[in-house]
């Protein structure tokens, strides 16, 4: 599998097909706090503030199919944190669980210190175990757990907040 996986830059006109991976994993309510689908329209300036040198968008395609997106985000938005990023990864419902996050940290992990980032962070619901573990298998701690910090359908989440040093 992992020889047919490809990462490149995303395009604006890629936006659709990111939007459209993203919301398929709002109805879960074990990935992301929003409630509703989003626009494209309304992620637009979310796409423009990645940017190759430093907060890259890649879209993850196998065998030419798009299978999902990984993203690099600033994190706090304060020059001191330049070196901290924010990885998401959102894959395609047909191609979970076939080994594609394990590859994308992998990934994110090994550009990092061409992209000048020491510290990587993913925020996680709590009992989004899938991804708790995933990360956790590639040395991420948990740094920080927010108690009832979310609250969907009526429930309180917790979100934890797991870190890495990286080698640069």
């Amino acid at each position: 599998m992992e020889e047919h996986i490809e990462f490149r830059e995303a395009e604006l006109s890629d936006l659709p097909r990111i939007v459209e991976i993203y919301n398929s994993t709002i109805a879960s309510r074990m990935v992301t706090a929003d409630t509703e689908p989003v626009s494209v329209q309304s992620r637009v300036k979310w796409f423009e503030e990645h940017h190759s040198e430093s907060r890259p968008l890649y879209i993850i395609t196998i065998e030419g199919k798009t299978a999902g997106w990984m993203s690099f985000q600033s994190f706090y938005g304060r020059p001191a944190y330049k070196s901290t990023a924010e990885i998401s990864i959102y894959i395609d419902d047909y191609f979970r669980g076939k080994g594609i996050g394990q590859i994308s940290i992998r990934k994110a992990i090994e550009l990092s210190p061409k992209l000048g980032v020491k510290t990587l962070l993913g925020f996680i619901f709590a009992h989004n175990t899938p991804s708790l573990k995933l990360f956790s298998k590639f040395g991420f701690e948990e740094w920080a757990h927010l108690p009832q910090v979310a609250e969907m359908d009526g429930i309180e989440r917790d979100l934890i907040i797991l870190g890495k040093r990286v080698d640069i």
